[in-house]
């Protein structure tokens, strides 16, 4: 038999490395992810064309980082940091620290731009603190057949008058319901919706300037977004703005789609306000998959009341062809008609105002 102090010695390390352990497994879940997607792209314009090899056209380049630490009784902390790169040329995107015009920072390193969030959530839901994007942004994102990427994205947000507020918005808090909280989609919702129920997303943010002057409100807002899915129909609506001395930017939108298995369609409307000038836009389209493949079309126009009436309306078709889970190849074609004023052009190309262009594109999306 061991003396008690040679047994006491050999018992305690290893009580000691099986405690430690399991600490440490209950608070490692961290995973590094993103995507390199670079495309071939053709614009064509009454004024110039332009060829280019342009990022991002089917999913935005990005490197990430997201983890989760189980804290026990069904309460969870979470972080996700996202950082947009140009893959073309290896250099970083730029931010916005203030969410207004003089809030632009960052070009050319690394930032995380997309998204910078910490988080708090259980049951009850999720309390997100940091940068991410906004409820009413992704009512644009998630009944788009093109995801808002290359030659085939919705005019409702190539033409959109929101501003700075747009996608994202700095110093937020929000309130999410309805979109789990674990390892897997932790930040994910509302927002690429999955499964059936109800969701909520609940935004509040500020611009942080100092108080006793006629902008110190600027760039301060909020977002409000619900969504109710069947799995097969999901039908979404939100609303929000951002105050400015110049004037205030109200949005809102609703969106709904329909799995019907051979063809997934979708559709969604937009009003939007920027002092002012008000402006509205619609997307109507649909995604086919084929074989190992998708399809897709869409129709999207945007207008506003400023003088002259600008109005832009694209029809885009577009395929993509799955190599493998992470592995894409894809193509789309556009082409925009302007009206008054408005001069939205493809891929680089320039047009005159009333009139149209074309862009093509062709690319590889790889995901890691």
């Amino acid at each position: 038999m061991q003396p008690k102090s040679t047994a006491l010695k050999a018992i305690v390390p290893a009580v000691l490395a099986t405690s430690l352990a399991g600490t440490a497994f209950a608070q490692s879940n961290v995973s590094l992810f993103g995507v390199v997607d670079l495309a071939v792209a053709h614009g064509s314009g009454s004024v110039s064309n332009a060829n280019q090899l342009a990022n991002g056209y089917l999913a935005a380049s990005r490197l990430a980082l997201k983890g989760f630490e189980d804290l026990g009784d069904g309460l969870k902390a979470g972080f996700w940091l996202e950082s947009g790169f140009n893959a073309d040329t290896g250099t970083g995107q730029t931010t916005n620290t203030n969410n207004q015009s003089t809030g632009a920072a960052g070009s050319g390193g690394l930032t995380f731009n997309r998204r910078s969030h910490v988080s708090l959530g259980g049951n009850w839901g999720e309390i997100r603190l940091g940068r991410d994007f906004l409820p009413q942004y992704l009512n644009i994102a998630d009944f788009d057949p093109f995801d808002l990427s290359g030659s085939g994205a919705s005019q409702v947000l190539n033409s959109a008058i929101t501003g700075p507020t747009l996608v994202r918005a700095s110093n937020s808090v929000s309130y999410l319901y309805g979109h789990g909280f674990n390892a897997a989609n932790i930040g994910y919702g509302p927002g690429g919706f999955a499964g059936s129920g109800f969701q909520m997303h609940a935004t509040y943010y500020v611009g942080e300037n100092p108080s006793g002057s006629s902008t110190s409100k600027d760039g301060s807002g909020y977002g409000l977004r619900a969504v109710y899915s069947t799995g097969k129909l999901t039908v979404s609506a939100a609303t929000g703005g951002t105050r400015y001395a110049a004037g205030n930017v109200r949005q809102s939108n609703a969106g709904a789609s329909y799995d019907f298995g051979v063809v997934n369609v979708m559709g969604m409307y937009e009003r939007d306000r920027n002092g002012a000038i008000s402006g509205k836009g619609w997307v109507a389209g649909a995604r086919v998959p084929v074989g190992v493949g998708t399809i897709r079309a869409s129709y999207s126009r945007y207008s506003t009341d400023a003088a002259g009436s600008p109005t832009a309306g694209k029809w885009a078709l577009g395929y993509i062809h799955r190599l493998s889970k992470r592995t894409e190849l894809y193509t789309a074609v556009a082409h925009v008609s302007n009206k008054g004023p408005s001069a939205q052009a493809l891929n680089g190309a320039v047009t005159g105002p009333g009139k149209s262009s074309n862009g093509f594109d062709i690319g590889i999306k790889h995901s890691f």
